[in-house]
């Protein structure tokens, strides 16, 4: 089954790796804001996500000032050929400064329920707890200054501006998740 805008946000119960934001263990209802929530599919160690740290780390600060909660999933903390994205490496991440829950799916049973391929891939639901958009930030996950395009953020503004989101699904850029 594929997880597509216009249906229900699947949901999941896992892990939370930081030590100092959110509960040690999280579910959607837990990440959820007054007008819904960002899930990021993500992990440490892709070069499209550390590209595009800066991004995410404002984001997860800007989703609280509109309502929306945050929260990054690493899918690839059970892989062990990925050692750099293991759950330990997370926390130790999440302790460097990281400021937004970062959920372990070791099972990766959430990235396939929702559908997710690569990292880093975002989701937009709204409070009903709907999918209103998948995909990608942008066009430039490893350098934000060639950019030509902000999907993501049009989607949010436009959601969140009681607006249509023009762009409900991009193809997302970055290393895929690697199953085990």
């Amino acid at each position: 089954m594929v997880f597509d805008v216009g249906q229900d946000a699947p949901f999941f119960h896992l892990p939370n790796a930081h030590p100092n934001v959110g509960a040690h263990e999280m579910n959607l209802d837990d990440v959820m804001g007054d007008n819904g929530a960002i899930v990021v599919f993500s992990c440490l160690h892709c070069p499209y996500v550390v590209g595009s740290v800066a991004r995410i780390e404002a984001l997860a600060a800007h989703s609280k000032d509109i309502g929306l909660g945050f929260v990054a999933i690493n899918s690839n903390a059970g892989n062990p050929n990925y050692a750099s994205d293991s759950a330990e490496r997370t926390r130790e991440a999440c302790g460097e400064g990281i400021n937004y829950p970062f959920l372990i799916d070791e099972s990766q049973t959430v990235a396939a329920e929702w559908g997710a391929e690569r990292t880093p891939e975002f989701y937009l639901i709204n409070k009903d707890r709907v999918l209103i958009y998948r995909g990608r930030y942008d066009d430039s996950p490893t350098n934000p200054m060639h950019a030509t395009t902000s999907e993501f953020e049009d989607a949010v503004n436009q959601y969140i501006n009681g607006e249509i989101i023009q762009n409900q699904q991009t193809d997302s850029i970055g290393c895929s998740i690697k199953w085990i």
